[in-house]
């Protein structure tokens, strides 16, 4: 699979790695402008601006398990430069999207690359890495993602400044650097033999029981950990607790530092470890952090300081969580099938992201003890589900296993 370089991985896995830096550079400098961009710089409605931005994750979601199949009958290396390249042209569009109609269309094709380039990523780590280096290849892949999008949403910040010249620079550089990714796929010498097809496709993903049972217990986990302290916290910052959104972007920063500063170190802890185990531990941290947030809202004089811990903890909780999570999906799907597997995992991401806002949101503004409260039991649940899983997977795959010594 290529000369072993830094931290075991090797030439193709670093370059895969360096792609998606830059594809989380350009994504972070324009998501926190795109409604801002397309309400003040367009002059769309702010309904229109958010079912624009909402359309690049809804067509995702359909377009994830079509994905799936293009993986395992194409590969993911060209699947990931289909979307890549859809991605680019959906971008570009947008940073010239004089009116909805076309905002629409231009969004729509960069959804549909956003469902190809997930989980079509996700299984060229996989490909790439054997078996008993699969975990850091994901750790490290966190801290590529979560250090491009802390960078590239301050710059972004300081080229948005510039009013609509600064927005379509923005949409435009993110756009090129998809292409660059794609560009940095063609160098990937190969992503490995690819397995003979079998039939059955999805009907055998969802005969996998250890699999779907492990796909739910994620839904629950991202919803809290992700979807409540992403979509949530912010609004209860602001709105309950009275914090000034710039200390409400501290709390963002706190959360991905924490991911880049230890996300190999509990990747490495993990090796050895349960992988059930790693996956209640982020739900037991999940609560803990739920609870935080609970004491924001009693307690006024350490509010801020609940909310950084708890914002820490949540990263934490992540960190142990991915550890764990695709090296396992790899491990439970057959090589004609892992497509299929990323893209129906992927699917549990997004359905879990959904969920938050969607229900959190509307229990926010009716009670936030309650809404945390909810949140800390379906962790909770989600920690239970996952120490039931362990019965259901294959012995060789319960442990992360340990690199083997070269």
């Amino acid at each position: 699979m290529g000369r072993r370089l830094g931290f075991g991985l090797s030439r193709e896995l670093w370059l895969v790695q360096v792609g998606i830096f830059l594809n989380s550079f350009g994504y972070g400098a324009v998501l926190p402008f795109e409604v801002i961009y397309l309400h003040d710089g367009r002059g769309f409605s702010l309904g229109a601006a958010g079912l624009v931005v909402g359309l690049i994750t809804g067509v995702a979601v359909v377009t994830a398990p079509l994905a799936g199949r293009l993986i395992d009958r194409f590969g993911a290396r060209a699947t990931a430069t289909g979307g890549g390249i859809a991605l680019a042209a959906g971008y570009a569009g947008l940073a010239f999207a004089y009116a909805p109609a076309f905002a629409f269309a231009a969004a729509a094709l960069a959804g549909a690359g956003n469902g190809a380039l997930n989980p079509s990523q996700s299984t060229l780590l996989a490909a790439l890495a054997p078996s008993q280096m699969r975990h850091r290849a994901t750790a490290v892949s966190r801290v590529a993602a979560n250090a491009g999008m802390g960078l590239g949403a301050g710059l972004g910040g300081i080229v948005a400044a510039y009013g609509l010249t600064g927005f379509v620079a923005l949409f435009l550089a993110n756009a090129l650097t998809y292409l660059i990714y794609v560009a940095v796929l063609a160098a990937v010498v190969r992503e490995g033999v690819r397995a003979e097809p079998i039939t059955g496709g999805y009907r055998l993903v969802l005969r996998d029981r250890a699999f779907i049972h492990l796909a739910l217990t994620n839904v629950a986990m991202i919803a809290v950990g992700w979807g409540v302290f992403t979509w949530v916290m912010p609004p209860y910052a602001r709105n309950q607790i009275g914090i000034n959104p710039g200390l409400i972007g501290l709390l963002l920063l706190a959360n991905a530092a924490t991911v880049v500063v230890a996300q190999v170190p509990i990747a490495k802890l993990a090796e050895g470890q349960r992988r059930v185990v790693m996956i209640a531990v982020a739900a037991t941290i999940f609560v803990v952090a739920c609870f935080l947030a609970i004491a924001a809202g009693l307690i006024s004089s350490t509010a801020y300081a609940a909310l950084i811990a708890a914002s820490i903890l949540v990263a934490l909780g992540e960190c142990f969580h991915t550890s764990a999570l695709m090296p396992l999906v790899a491990d439970l799907a057959p090589a004609s099938l892992r497509g299929r597997y990323m893209a129906s995992m992927g699917l549990s991401w997004w359905i879990g992201l959904a969920l938050a806002p969607t229900l959190g949101l509307p229990l926010l503004s009716v009670s936030p003890m309650a809404t945390f409260l909810v949140a800390a039991g379906v962790a909770a649940a989600a920690g239970v589900s996952a120490l039931a899983l362990e019965r259901r997977l294959p012995v060789a795959s319960r442990l992360t296993p340990r690199p083997i010594a070269t």
